[in-house]
């Protein structure tokens, strides 16, 4: 009787993990179009349960595929503000393994990286991974270099790493000055295309004489996005603030980037070809930013149960006096927080005068139904925050304009033993993009102004 074989399936693992992960396993054709739309399938499946568990929306497929990120902030709600941050952190590795086998995948088929690259620009996406499922292997093709980890002269090794952080600095700033100035727009150019280059060019550097580890080469690109974001803020053009915001999207992005420039240096890249790959990439990413020009309107709403009748609640709701509680630790970095508030007139047409740390905003009154519902604009706003900075004064450009709030409202609903459920909301739009990461901030940041407030008006209600 011949012996039973013993289970595969910890070794079909461990070979799956490494035609995922890794940098120098050729992609055939089958691997590419059954591990890409098996991963896809599972993603969806996973957020779909997870969408509809947490949230009751459902999750269509059309969404999950839609670049557009409008779309998708439509299927959460206010009771799931971290479900979002939870999706992201969930993408990452699913980004990774198609970015890394498509690069593969486009070396095998066509000898150069740069088709692979375009998996990372929307829409155009697709086409790449139709014509990658499709494109045969070269019948002379130049197999990515497995070439053992090398340990060069340390001198070398620095001298090649602080180059790449030097270059990779420059187009940082140019990028900047090309995204805000000529594109007047804070989009995947700058937060999606600056960390990619970042990551390319001080990888490609790092390993182009000699392979390095994954690990100081990742170190090396996280070591450069730190300088690039410490330049911005010694030339004055972003505050501490905005750039530890950016720091946890950029921090991962670049990854992607140096296993890219590694595998480039694997590959035997030449430095033109790398220049030319990324300089036709990030056009393609500036015009990807067209296609999000609509800035969607987002509501935020927060509630708390006030031990009074609606009939108390409703005078502080109108109007409150100076908040008596310090603000928090985020408020005091510079961010903007609520002061008080007053109102000229009654009913419709009046106007309420909320007052921050950086300025008042101007609230018509549009809807007075005393004592259940209060309605109004916004025809005018202070900006968001007060830039942290080495220097007296600084005014990034997204502190105008980018962040507009376009009305807010009280709803007062009473509950029994008179009591009183008040609800806030506001409604804004930002101009940033990715809109769904940025929006995890922006939604954060107002739901702790709402809390500030709501808590005052309970204080003053329950007196």
């Amino acid at each position: 009787m011949e012996p039973i074989a013993e289970p595969q399936s910890p070794l079909r693992l461990k070979q799956l993990l490494h035609l995922w992960f890794s940098l120098s396993i050729p992609v055939t054709r089958k691997q590419y179009i059954v591990t890409g739309f098996s991963l896809m399938l599972v993603k969806y499946l996973i957020e779909f349960i997870t969408i509809y568990a947490t949230t009751g929306n459902s999750y269509a497929i059309e969404v999950f595929l839609s670049p557009i990120l409008k779309h998708r902030s439509e299927v959460f709600d206010s009771t799931t503000q971290f479900l979002p941050w939870i999706l992201f952190v969930w993408t990452i590795p699913f980004l990774w393994i198609s970015v890394s086998m498509s690069v593969r995948r486009s070396v095998a088929s066509t000898g150069s990286s740069f088709l692979g690259l375009l998996i990372l620009v929307p829409l155009l996406n697709f086409v790449t991974m139709f014509l990658l499922c499709i494109l045969p292997n070269r019948a002379a093709r130049s197999k990515i270099k497995n070439i053992p980890v090398a340990t060069p002269i340390p001198s070398n090794r620095i001298r090649s790493a602080i180059s790449g952080m030097f270059i990779s600095i420059a187009g940082s700033l140019v990028l900047y000055a090309l995204s805000v100035t000529v594109f007047k727009n804070y989009g995947i150019l700058l937060f999606f295309g600056m960390p990619v280059l970042v990551g390319v060019i001080t990888s490609y550097m790092f390993n182009r004489v000699e392979i390095q580890s994954t690990g100081q080469t990742v170190l090396v690109a996280e070591i450069g996005i730190l300088l690039c974001s410490g330049a911005l803020l010694v030339f004055a053009v972003e505050g501490i603030i905005c750039i530890v915001m950016l720091l946890p999207l950029a921090a991962v992005i670049v990854i992607i980037g140096a296993l890219i420039g590694r595998s480039m240096a694997a590959n035997n890249a030449s430095g033109g070809h790398v220049t030319t790959s990324i300089l036709l990439l990030l056009p393609l990413l500036s015009g990807a930013d067209l296609l999000e020009k609509e800035a969607p309107v987002y509501e935020v709403i927060s509630t708390i149960v006030i031990d009074a009748p609606p009939e108390e609640v409703w005078p502080n709701v109108i109007g409150f006096s100076e908040l008596d509680a310090p603000p928090a630790w985020y408020f005091e970095l510079g961010i903007a927080y609520p002061l008080r508030a007053t109102i000229d007139g009654e009913g419709v047409g009046a106007i309420r005068h909320c007052e921050f740390s950086t300025g008042a905003f101007v609230e018509p009154i549009t809807v007075w139904d005393k004592p259940n519902r209060l309605t109004f604009d916004v025809t005018k706003q202070p900006p968001p925050m007060n830039e942290l900075s080495p220097y007296r004064h600084v005014h990034p450009p997204h502190l105008d304009g980018y962040l507009n709030c376009k009305q807010g409202e009280f709803r007062l609903i009473r509950l029994p033993d008179n009591r009183t459920l008040l609800e806030g909301s506001t409604w804004y739009e930002f101009k940033m993009y990715p809109q769904g990461y940025w929006t995890l901030w922006s939604d954060t940041s107002i739901h702790r102004i709402h809390q500030r407030v709501l808590q005052h008006i309970k204080k003053l209600s329950e007196k």
